[in-house]
């Protein structure tokens, strides 16, 4: 047996392509869907995250305003430019570019953030609606996750889903997603003894746990659905996932390449949100 490679580019370009008609809908309605990327010093790898949301964006006719500050801001005048930023009528999603310096409070900021305009899916309010199964922003990463399932036809609902990572960004909320898919969830993590015993019970097995090949063959049950969230470099410096791809591919069912599976349905479901947002905006005008 060798697994379907489910491709993510594929499935991205598809919701896109929907998403860029809703942009020019939205447009001729005079709405035109915003977000502002707030990016606070210069790490390399947030400012290259940043301009594939920029271009992302651009792309699908949506407006795009970036928002740069100094390593040094000052907290309050980080949460000022949110506030600001929750007001303005032309910006639909706000999102601010994680990791920030240590001088500045991770949660003040995503509470801070309107939760009409959280496309991220991480202020407490939508999480909690999240958790209840209410019309919300989902987290995109888990929602991607979501969307590919759901595009392979890939049935949840009494499946046993292992999560291995319990970040809040992905672990928790793929969990919770799955959940409320109606499938039975077990988490795993870096305190859980024998990993593999878990694993191999997994019908849907997803990795985010950000070490590079730690899921090989033997944590794997025969024909599961296989899901690398993992972004790491291996020893060549060469990109790859949390899962040994060359190991598991000819044991799993279904399985997500790095690159190319996950990672573009992350900006794709935060346009998503965005368009989302924007629509709500509409709905509430009419």
């Amino acid at each position: 047996m060798t697994a379907k490679i489910i491709d993510g580019k594929e499935i991205s370009a598809k919701i896109r392509k929907e998403l860029e008609q809703e942009v020019s809908a939205l447009t001729e309605a005079g709405i035109k869907p915003g977000l502002a990327v707030i990016l606070v010093g210069n790490n390399q790898a947030s400012r290259t995250y940043v301009t594939s949301k920029q271009k992302s964006c651009k792309a699908i006719g949506m407006k795009s305003l970036l928002i740069e500050l100094p390593e040094d801001v000052e907290e309050q005048i980080l949460l000022n430019k949110i506030a600001e930023l929750n007001s303005q009528n032309d910006i639909h999603g706000i999102l601010v570019q994680l990791p920030l310096p240590p001088h500045i409070s991770e949660e003040k900021v995503i509470e801070t953030i309107s939760p009409s305009k959280d496309v991220d899916g991480f202020h407490p309010v939508n999480i909690g609606k999240m958790m209840t199964g209410q019309d919300t922003f989902l987290p995109c990463t888990p929602f991607g996750v979501m969307q590919m399932l759901k595009h392979e036809q890939i049935a949840v609902a009494g499946k046993h889903a292992v999560i291995v990572g319990r970040s809040n960004i992905v672990g928790k909320p793929a969990g919770q997603l799955l959940l409320n898919e109606n499938a039975t969830v077990t988490y795993c993590h870096s305190k859980t003894p024998d990993l593999a015993t878990f694993t191999k019970k997994a019908d849907i097995l997803v990795a985010a746990v950000g070490r590079a090949k730690m899921i090989t063959a033997d944590y794997i049950k025969d024909g599961a659905v296989v899901i690398d969230v993992g972004m790491n470099r291996d020893e060549n410096g060469k990109l790859c996932g949390d899962v040994d791809f060359e190991q598991a591919a000819p044991k799993a069912g279904f399985i997500t390449p790095v690159p190319g599976g996950v990672g573009p349905m992350t900006i794709t479901m935060l346009l998503y949100n965005t368009v989302k947002s924007a629509k709500n905006v509409l709905n509430n005008r009419n």
